[in-house]
Protein backbone atom coordinates (compact mmCIF):
# COMPACT_ATOMS: atom_id res chain seq x y z
CA UNK A 1 0.00 0.00 0.00
CA UNK A 2 1.35 3.39 -0.84
CA UNK A 3 1.87 5.35 2.33
CA UNK A 4 -1.03 7.69 2.85
CA UNK A 5 -1.26 10.00 5.78
CA UNK A 6 -3.11 13.23 6.25
CA UNK A 7 0.02 15.39 5.87
CA UNK A 8 1.62 13.93 2.73
CA UNK A 9 1.53 15.66 -0.65
CA UNK A 10 0.47 12.37 -2.26
CA UNK A 11 -2.50 12.15 0.10
CA UNK A 12 -3.49 15.72 -0.59
CA UNK A 13 -3.38 15.17 -4.37
CA UNK A 14 -5.34 11.92 -4.12
CA UNK A 15 -8.03 13.55 -1.98
CA UNK A 16 -8.33 16.62 -4.23
CA UNK A 17 -8.50 14.51 -7.41
CA UNK A 18 -11.32 12.44 -5.94
CA UNK A 19 -13.32 15.48 -4.82
CA UNK A 20 -12.72 17.25 -8.15
CA UNK A 21 -14.06 14.22 -10.00
CA UNK A 22 -17.24 13.99 -7.92
CA UNK A 23 -17.87 17.70 -7.30
CA UNK A 24 -17.32 18.99 -10.84
CA UNK A 25 -19.51 17.67 -13.62
CA UNK A 26 -17.61 16.22 -16.55
CA UNK A 27 -19.14 14.83 -19.73
CA UNK A 28 -21.98 12.49 -18.67
CA UNK A 29 -21.13 12.62 -14.95
CA UNK A 30 -23.02 15.12 -12.79
CA UNK A 31 -22.17 15.68 -9.18
CA UNK A 32 -24.67 13.96 -6.89
CA UNK A 33 -23.56 16.11 -3.94
CA UNK A 34 -25.45 19.33 -3.15
CA UNK A 35 -23.27 22.39 -2.73
CA UNK A 36 -24.38 22.93 0.87
CA UNK A 37 -22.79 19.67 2.14
CA UNK A 38 -19.48 19.78 0.29
CA UNK A 39 -17.28 21.50 2.90
CA UNK A 40 -18.44 19.30 5.73
CA UNK A 41 -18.38 16.24 3.47
CA UNK A 42 -14.72 16.88 2.66
CA UNK A 43 -13.75 17.24 6.31
CA UNK A 44 -15.67 14.21 7.57
CA UNK A 45 -14.78 11.83 4.75
CA UNK A 46 -11.05 12.68 4.90
CA UNK A 47 -11.12 12.20 8.67
CA UNK A 48 -12.87 8.82 8.38
CA UNK A 49 -10.56 7.72 5.57
CA UNK A 50 -7.37 8.45 7.52
CA UNK A 51 -8.82 6.80 10.61
CA UNK A 52 -9.38 3.73 8.44
CA UNK A 53 -5.87 3.79 6.90
CA UNK A 54 -4.23 4.18 10.31
CA UNK A 55 -6.11 1.15 11.60
CA UNK A 56 -5.10 -1.27 8.85
CA UNK A 57 -3.05 -4.18 10.12
CA UNK A 58 0.58 -3.93 8.85
CA UNK A 59 0.32 -7.35 7.17
CA UNK A 60 -2.92 -6.36 5.45
CA UNK A 61 -1.33 -3.13 4.17
CA UNK A 62 0.74 -5.23 1.77
CA UNK A 63 -2.48 -6.41 0.09
CA UNK A 64 -4.10 -2.98 -0.19
CA UNK A 65 -3.57 -1.40 -3.60
CA UNK A 66 -4.54 1.94 -5.19
CA UNK A 67 -7.86 0.53 -6.43
CA UNK A 68 -8.86 -0.59 -2.92
CA UNK A 69 -7.80 2.76 -1.47
CA UNK A 70 -9.79 4.70 -4.04
CA UNK A 71 -12.90 2.54 -3.64
CA UNK A 72 -12.80 2.80 0.14
CA UNK A 73 -12.43 6.59 0.06
CA UNK A 74 -15.38 6.92 -2.33
CA UNK A 75 -17.40 4.59 -0.09
CA UNK A 76 -16.78 6.96 2.84
CA UNK A 77 -17.73 10.00 0.75
CA UNK A 78 -21.04 8.47 -0.35
CA UNK A 79 -21.90 7.06 3.10
CA UNK A 80 -21.27 10.36 4.86
CA UNK A 81 -23.15 12.31 2.20
CA UNK A 82 -26.24 10.19 2.92
CA UNK A 83 -26.07 11.40 6.52
CA UNK A 84 -25.64 15.08 5.57
CA UNK A 85 -28.36 15.65 2.97
CA UNK A 86 -31.81 16.90 3.96
CA UNK A 87 -34.25 15.28 1.55
CA UNK A 88 -35.13 11.78 0.41
CA UNK A 89 -34.64 12.86 -3.19
CA UNK A 90 -31.08 13.99 -2.43
CA UNK A 91 -30.47 10.57 -0.87
CA UNK A 92 -31.74 8.92 -4.06
CA UNK A 93 -29.37 11.05 -6.13
CA UNK A 94 -26.41 10.02 -3.98
CA UNK A 95 -27.37 6.36 -3.98
CA UNK A 96 -28.01 6.34 -7.75
CA UNK A 97 -25.88 9.18 -9.15
CA UNK A 98 -26.31 8.16 -12.78
CA UNK A 99 -30.11 7.90 -12.79
CA UNK A 100 -32.42 10.69 -14.01
CA UNK A 101 -33.17 13.43 -11.48
CA UNK A 102 -36.03 15.79 -10.69
CA UNK A 103 -35.89 18.64 -13.20
CA UNK A 104 -34.29 16.52 -15.93
CA UNK A 105 -35.86 16.58 -19.37
CA UNK A 106 -37.02 13.38 -21.07
CA UNK A 107 -38.96 12.54 -24.20
CA UNK A 108 -41.92 10.19 -24.39
CA UNK A 109 -41.10 7.18 -26.60
CA UNK A 110 -44.32 7.66 -28.53
CA UNK A 111 -44.09 11.39 -29.20
CA UNK A 112 -41.41 14.04 -29.48
CA UNK A 113 -42.98 16.13 -26.73
CA UNK A 114 -40.54 17.01 -23.97
CA UNK A 115 -41.33 16.25 -20.34
CA UNK A 116 -39.77 17.26 -17.04
CA UNK A 117 -39.27 14.82 -14.16
CA UNK A 118 -41.35 16.09 -11.24
CA UNK A 119 -41.02 13.19 -8.79
CA UNK A 120 -39.12 9.93 -8.24
CA UNK A 121 -39.56 6.98 -5.93
CA UNK A 122 -38.33 3.44 -5.44
CA UNK A 123 -40.33 0.23 -5.55
CA UNK A 124 -39.65 -3.49 -5.64
CA UNK A 125 -41.03 -6.07 -8.01
CA UNK A 126 -40.15 -9.52 -6.67
CA UNK A 127 -36.41 -9.31 -6.01
CA UNK A 128 -35.74 -6.41 -8.39
CA UNK A 129 -35.53 -2.74 -7.38
CA UNK A 130 -36.94 -0.02 -9.65
CA UNK A 131 -37.06 3.76 -9.77
CA UNK A 132 -40.40 5.20 -10.83
CA UNK A 133 -40.32 8.70 -12.29
CA UNK A 134 -43.32 10.98 -12.75
CA UNK A 135 -43.05 13.40 -15.61
CA UNK A 136 -45.03 16.39 -16.78
CA UNK A 137 -45.31 17.09 -20.48
CA UNK A 138 -44.24 20.65 -21.20
CA UNK A 139 -46.87 21.43 -23.80
CA UNK A 140 -49.95 19.75 -22.33
CA UNK A 141 -49.05 19.54 -18.59
CA UNK A 142 -50.16 15.88 -18.75
CA UNK A 143 -48.54 13.68 -16.07
CA UNK A 144 -47.13 10.30 -17.06
CA UNK A 145 -44.88 7.71 -15.43
CA UNK A 146 -42.14 5.33 -16.38
CA UNK A 147 -39.73 3.17 -14.43
CA UNK A 148 -36.16 1.94 -14.61
CA UNK A 149 -34.65 -1.19 -13.15
CA UNK A 150 -31.88 -0.21 -10.76
CA UNK A 151 -28.40 -1.67 -10.70
CA UNK A 152 -27.67 -4.04 -7.86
Amino acid sequence: MRELDSTSVESSEFVEQTFNFWFNGKNHIRSPFPEYIRSELKILSVKRFFEWTSGIDPKAKEEVNDQVISAKFEEFIFDIAQELVRTEDEKLTIKYPFMPRIGDEMKDDLTTEKSIIVNRSLFKKKDDQFMKVKLQKQDSNEIWETSFELPI
